[in-house]
């Protein structure tokens, strides 16, 4: 993976654009463009494609969710006496399948945004993930200050 990508990921994921999020702490999709907007300059109809793949890939991603929470639920049934190996190893396989299915919905989705960005929208995208990470290596380092200063 190039570093643009991995980079650019890494802010859509901290806007809330990965879909990983439980829709209760993320932010509305008008608010995940209009922050994408803000970063790198969408054009009208960047932002209404981008607003359709969300919206599609939060449709599929939120179906799958529930059937994996059902899947967990009735594996958390089978725990006790009179258990059925294969059936709970079948349901298991079933959960991972589901749980991979997400997991590619979310990065199909980040595909699709990556693919309507332009090079410089892309390029601005990677800068401020560069700053973010930065950012975020500072407030780590002075974290290990202030720890190692309380220990002495």
């Amino acid at each position: 993976m190039t570093i643009v990508k991995r980079l650019s990921i890494t802010l859509l994921m901290a806007l809330g654009l990965g879909g990983m999020v439980h829709a209760q702490q993320a932010p509305s999709q008008a608010d995940r463009v209009d922050q994408l907007d803000q970063i790198v300059g969408l054009s009208d109809d960047q932002k209404s494609e981008m607003r359709e793949f969300m919206q599609e890939s939060e449709s599929k991603i939120n179906s799958k969710r529930m059937e994996a929470q059902e899947l967990q639920q009735s594996l958390s049934e089978q725990i006790g006496p009179g258990y059925d190996e294969g059936d709970i190893r079948d349901q298991a396989e079933e959960l991972g399948d589901v749980t991979g299915d997400i997991a590619a919905e979310t990065v199909l989705l980040q595909a699709r945004i990556q693919d309507t960005l332009t090079e410089e929208q892309r390029a601005t995208l990677e800068e401020r993930a560069r700053q973010q990470r930065e950012q975020m290596r500072q407030m780590q380092q002075q974290m290990q200050q202030q720890q190692q200063g309380q220990q002495k």
